[in-house]
């Protein structure tokens, strides 16, 4: 056997059963790598799922709180009205005791002027 044979041969030695190794991880690497790629698509497509059902879920939430905003302005409205219609009755009232007192104090000055004329 020749030198560049024993070479040969020592190097088959050590080098092609690494070289087995290696392609055999490199396979193991691969079908993993396959494995998370499914995984990840099956991940996005559930993503995607959640995302157009949360979109659905805040289109609806917009027109509902768009209506409870409708009634809320609804009502406030008819507080206020409500509200206005007290003030005028308050202040009517005001006037009322205010005429009260005056019609009093006529009545008063009236019974002077006929007992003044009586006398």
């Amino acid at each position: 056997m020749s030198v560049k044979e024993a070479v040969l041969a020592a190097l088959k030695e050590l080098i092609l059963p690494e070289l087995q190794i290696i392609r055999q991880e490199q396979a193991e690497v691969k079908a993993t790598l396959v494995l998370t790629n499914k995984r990840l698509d099956d991940v996005n497509a559930h993503l995607m799922d959640q995302s157009r059902r949360i979109d659905a879920i805040r289109d609806g939430l917009g027109a509902r709180i768009d209506a409870v905003r409708e009634e809320l302005s609804t009502r406030i409205d008819d507080t206020n009205k409500r509200l206005d219609r007290l003030y005028e009755v308050i202040v009517r009232r005001e006037e009322h005791h205010g005429l009260e007192v005056r019609v009093s104090t006529l009545e008063q000055e009236v019974s002077a002027l006929k007992k003044g004329l009586a006398a």
